[in-house]
């Protein structure tokens, strides 16, 4: 039997807060009905299926790139690092091959991978059609709008726990009448007008 490892990503098109990845071995013993994409899922759907996902997945792992990371390398040589990070924390025994949602492999992965005699794919739309990237995404989602909830409590004018950092008209409006919070991505255009708190 061929282990499948899936990875998805959550958070590179907010405007605040890091963005995280998950890696997510099912294992053949999982029974979880429902598992899709996590844009396809209502927030409680997500909170019901995650520790579902914890506890009967064969092994899993989540990962994040900081803020300081996000504007430092760019959004999409961060999110590569954070799928590098939660793959990497993973027993290399459970690891046979490796579907990474969207059309890109990380540049560490690569070679990591192959050290292990571990085959690497990205795949477009693999959150909808692998079963255990669908998985990875919730588990990344969740993580991440678990995060954004505590941003909240520190920085609650912005109102993080309605948008979760996306630019929506309130966040916007938010940022207008603030500026920036130490959360939010200097190098997005949409704050890089602001000066920094």
């Amino acid at each position: 039997m061929t282990l499948l490892c899936g990875v998805d990503e959550a958070g590179r098109g907010p405007l605040a807060g890091p963005v995280f990845a998950a890696a997510v071995v099912l294992g053949p013993t999982a029974e979880i009905n429902g598992i899709a994409d996590s844009k396809k899922l209502s927030a409680a759907r997500r909170d019901a299926l995650a520790p579902l996902i914890r506890e009967q997945a064969q092994a899993w792992a989540i990962a994040s790139a900081s803020v300081a990371e996000i504007d430092s390398m760019n959004i999409l040589q961060a999110t590569m690092l954070a799928m590098f990070r939660a793959v990497s924390q993973l027993p290399p025994a459970c690891l046979r091959r490796i579907v990474i949602d969207g059309t890109t492999v990380p540049r560490d992965l690569r070679p990591w991978a192959q050290q292990r005699g571990v085959m690497v794919v990205a795949q477009a739309r693999a959150d909808a059609d692998v079963r255990e990237v669908g998985a990875a995404s919730i588990l990344a989602k969740t993580a991440r709008d678990a995060y954004m909830l505590d941003v909240h409590a520190r920085y609650p004018q912005y109102a993080f726990d309605q948008h979760k950092g996306y630019g929506t008209t309130a966040h916007m409006a938010a940022l207008g009448a603030h500026g920036p919070c130490p959360e939010h991505r200097r190098s997005f255009a949409p704050v890089a007008q602001w000066q920094l708190l």
